[in-house]
């Protein structure tokens, strides 16, 4: 069985900080981690890894550079190859070009697949879309939100998440899986495998000459989203803590809001 799994690496947003003037991200100094969601999905190809005989597991990101530390993370952990999509043609595409690009990589070259996994959605957009349009362009099925994942052959029963509950799908492969912080704990790297990831395994870098399309299905030409405008909101002033009886404390909240005008 050979899965693929899409991977992201993204600022960890509990280090981010935002221009107040620009209105941007402030990218230096801000450290990347593997994207939350796509750390569950590459838990899960290699749960099935371990489960079953002849699995094979790719890793593959489309972004710049640095992204190559992420990826020898997954390899770390237990995956079998890495491929690395890099080239300024496909900077600033949205989700669109994102999917067109790395739905050609897997079609050229990575090839044969039975099961492509992906994380719900990415922390620094939350869009949940690039996973769903992956497997539109390569005309296969889909099942989002999934929870728990079982393997017969080419069938697998898969649950899927809702508000209220799940839903037990039946479905065959070749099949696009997007997976939820719900679905597993991801392991950590160990010894040897950092040792592996860094000395004994390489990570294969393709361009876009590698991917066999135009200049105008990637990148931010092909990007039909726009953002007008973005902005940081105006922070809230600081709560007040009332001490007292519950009837004391009610007659500070009237008094101030009669104070402010309010009532």
């Amino acid at each position: 069985m050979k899965i693929i799994v899409c991977v992201k690496q993204v600022p960890d947003t509990n280090e981010v900080r935002i221009d107040p003037i620009k209105g941007t991200l402030i990218r230096e100094g801000v450290p990347s981690i593997l994207n939350p969601d796509d750390a569950n999905a590459l838990e899960e190809a290699l749960i099935l890894k371990d489960k079953y005989d002849d699995v094979h597991v790719t890793v593959l990101t489309m972004g710049p550079p640095q992204a190559d530390e992420m990826l020898r993370e997954c390899l770390a952990m237990g995956a079998d190859d890495a491929i690395h999509l890099s080239g300024r043609e496909f900077a600033g595409g949205d989700t669109w070009a994102t999917s067109n690009a790395i739905a050609a990589a897997i079609d050229k070259v990575v090839g044969e697949y039975d099961i492509i996994f992906a994380g719900r959605q990415a922390i620094d957009g939350d869009t949940a879309q690039v996973g769903p349009q992956i497997a539109e362009r390569l005309g296969i099925a889909q099942v989002t939100y999934v929870q728990k994942v079982d393997v017969n052959g080419n069938e697998l029963t898969i649950e899927r998440q809702l508000e209220d509950g799940y839903e037990v799908i039946k479905a065959q492969t070749p099949i696009l899986l997007t997976a939820i912080k719900e679905t597993n704990t991801p392991r950590y790297m160990y010894v040897k495998g950092i040792y592996d990831a860094y000395k004994e395994k390489e990570v294969k870098v393709c361009s876009f000459a590698d991917l066999g399309i135009e200049q105008d299905e990637v990148g931010l030409k092909a990007s039909p989203t726009r953002v007008r405008r973005s902005f940081v909101p105006t922070p809230k002033g600081k709560g007040v803590m009332l001490e007292g009886t519950a009837k004391e404390m009610a007659e500070k909240v009237a008094i101030s809001l009669k104070q402010k005008h309010l009532i």
